[in-house]
């Protein structure tokens, strides 16, 4: 995709990201990947900057900016670090943007600043042990005055958040949706896990044991919050996707055009070309779902399936492309002195959060053919 496509400000704020990824962030990467440390410091960076709040509202302490602005700031953090990547897009997408979207003028007033600051972290708690792709079978509940009870599971930003978009049952069966703060009476992290890539994002367990909880939007309207949020996020994860396959095509390109071999580089080799122009080709096409998805939610347009198709085309993209750097790097690409064995195990992820490649055909299907698909599954 082109820049001419992008209004000054949108190049504007890619740049600054791009900036940052190539200076502060892509030359720590593999260290935070090999530590699995969590880069707090950088995301104090990132708010000062006015990347943590990209499309908040100025009054609320953001930049201002669409969603398109946001989704190029995730590609090009993603680009150079997928954990980090994915910290930001939970942070304001599913954490910061539906205060805004649902809450009170008060609560926005109070709860969103710090946030688009990057004074505080924010995170989504819907997802539970048997309440995966199933959210509507989540137990946690709430009790009349909002005291929340029972436990989330796979909470990204989990062990550093602040704030937390919390959803429960209430006593009437309904799911609300409520913000807890960190360091609430009952409220505690209780594992982190040891995943397979994006080692430098928290990933935590949370418990609640009758926690008090600041309601959010209307009761009974969780689950439509939750949903309305993952739509958009799912355009976040997309954008992410797409930054991790790019970054692969810059190493594969790279060394197609140093390593020698059989007298020259392996750049002029048929089956190597054909690889990369393929590889590029459908990461331009996935960036242009990405950027179409974006461009809707932005103009407040209905977004769901174009959300959808952007997350299932983009993560098969990255996780598909990532193995084939490998591929075109040899032994060298199985090794971490080059980083393209970290995109491959990054990239997997971004088919199963925000929804899985499964949930998503099942969302372009059912658009397609309404009530029939329903009655099947």
């Amino acid at each position: 995709m082109s820049d001419h496509e992008l209004t000054d400000e949108q190049r504007e704020i890619r740049a600054l990201a791009r900036r940052f990824a190539d200076e502060v962030v892509a030359p720590r990467a593999a260290t935070w990947d090999r530590e699995h440390r969590f880069p707090a410091e950088v995301l104090g960076q990132l708010g000062e900057l006015g990347l943590l709040g990209v499309c908040v509202s100025t009054e609320h302490g953001g930049a201002g900016a669409d969603y398109l602005a946001y989704a190029l700031v995730l590609e090009e953090l993603s680009r150079a670090d997928a954990g980090l990547g994915v910290t930001v897009a939970v942070h304001t997408g599913a954490g910061t943007l539906p205060i805004l979207a649902h809450g009170t003028p008060e609560q926005a007033d109070r709860w969103v600043p710090p946030l688009a600051q990057g004074h505080e972290l924010a995170a989504f708690a819907l997802t539970e042990a048997e309440a995966g792709s199933d959210a509507s079978a989540l137990r946690t509940r709430a009790d009349a005055d909002g005291r929340i009870s029972g436990a989330k599971q796979w909470i990204t930003n989990g062990s550093h958040a602040h704030v937390f978009v919390v959803f429960a049952r209430d006593p009437d069966g309904a799911i609300s949706a409520y913000l807890v703060r960190r360091g609430a009476e009952g409220f505690r992290p209780t594992r982190e896990e040891d995943k397979l890539g994006l080692h430098s994002s928290s990933t935590a367990d949370l418990a609640f044991e009758g926690t008090p909880g600041e309601r959010l939007g209307d009761p009974g309207a969780g689950l439509r919050i939750a949903l309305s949020t993952l739509d958009g996020g799912r355009i976040g994860i997309a954008a992410q996707a797409v930054g991790i396959a790019q970054a692969a095509l810059d190493v594969a390109v790279a060394y197609a055009g140093e390593r020698q071999a059989f007298g020259g580089p392996i750049g002029r080799f048929g089956a190597i070309q054909q690889k990369l122009a393929e590889m590029q080709t459908e990461i331009e096409a996935a960036r242009a779902l990405t950027w179409r998805a974006a461009r809707r939610k932005a103009a407040g347009l209905p977004h769901t399936v174009e959300g959808a198709q952007a997350k299932l085309f983009a993560s098969r993209v990255a996780r598909h492309w990532t193995g084939e750097a490998i591929q075109v790097l040899g032994g060298y690409g199985y090794t971490r002195e080059f980083p393209v064995e970290r995109y491959y195990r990054d990239a997997k992820v971004t088919e199963i959060y925000e929804g899985t490649s499964e949930i998503q055909r099942l969302v372009i299907a059912r658009a397609l053919l309404g009530e029939a698909a329903r009655e099947a599954g």
